[in-house]
């Protein structure tokens, strides 16, 4: 069984790259299951039609006002079957002000592994959607319990996200000494100027130690896509786009690389790389000029 995790800053577009990807190994005959682990509890919508499923912590909290204890729930109460058999499910979150999410999200893998979800399912895959910019321990869960053993960075050419992916990649170096977790690649979702972002994070990449596996590239289509509650691979099957996400996941399917990162120490290191590409196309950062 392959568990994938994919971590990236809020909205660089997580869980539309799990979807489609979920979506995609579903064509291929793999008993896939997407798990999302954000409070936001929107990382399986496109594949459930719009629909927004009963979260795990939902579930258990709803258990324990009755009397009952986590003993009572069952995969039927938390586990649901979306469009093309992917199979869903949402960690969800503490109530708002109270609690930490990150232990959510432990406290519903592990609920997931007391069911023994993975063998009742015959899993071939799980795709792990999970939030980064938190790196906080609780965060960190699906990697020290070796639920998550290949992880991807998804990342556009913008410099936060940047940022945020080489804090990721400093919480992958620590953890990933532990066991057989290690960072798989890199994807660009990208924000529309592929060529400057296929070569930034290509780089970027590299000084990680890695690889750049992809590029989703901007369009409307994977957006419209997304205002109708499907996926791409789904909805427009004979798109560009989704040849991308089918492409995106055979490469997924093929890669065996798993690393120890080698993040950049310094925001000034950081800085210079990014700055070095936008002065290879003439672009001065520091006074302003093309």
């Amino acid at each position: 069984m392959r568990q994938i995790a994919i971590y990236g800053k809020g909205g660089i577009g997580k869980s539309t790259v799990a979807s489609n990807l979920s979506m995609a190994f579903r064509e291929m005959g793999l008993q896939t299951m997407q798990v999302g682990c954000d409070p936001k509890r929107d990382s399986t919508r496109t594949l459930t039609q719009g629909r927004m499923i009963p979260t795990v912590l939902d579930v258990l909290r709803d258990q324990l006002r009755a009397g009952r204890d986590q003993g009572a729930i069952s995969l039927q109460d938390i586990v649901f079957e979306g469009n093309g058999g992917v199979h869903c499910v949402e960690a969800g979150g503490p109530e708002p002000g109270i609690g930490c999410a990150g232990r959510g999200v432990l406290t519903a893998l592990q609920i997931l592994q007391d069911l023994d979800a993975f063998g009742t399912y015959h899993l071939d895959v799980v795709i792990y959607d999970i939030l980064g910019d938190v790196v906080c321990g609780g965060f960190a869960q699906p990697i020290r319990q070796g639920f998550a053993e290949e992880i991807y960075l998804l990342c556009s050419g913008n410099f936060m996200s940047l940022y945020a992916a080489n804090n990721i990649a400093k919480g992958i170096q620590r953890l990933a000494r532990r066991g057989r977790t290690g960072l798989a690649g890199v994807i660009c979702n990208s924000n529309g100027d592929e060529a400057f972002e296929r070569s930034v994070l290509a780089e970027f990449a590299q000084r990680l130690g890695s690889q750049l596996i992809g590029v989703v590239p901007r369009s409307s289509v994977i957006g419209a896509c997304e205002v109708e509650g499907r996926t791409v691979v789904e909805h427009a099957p004979h798109s560009p786009e989704a040849e991308v996400f089918r492409e995106l996941a055979r490469r997924l399917l093929a890669n065996t690389s798993r690393v120890i990162p080698t993040p950049i120490d310094e925001v000034p290191g950081l800085e210079a790389l990014y700055r070095r590409h936008f002065e290879q196309r003439g672009v001065d950062i520091a006074k302003g000029e093309v």
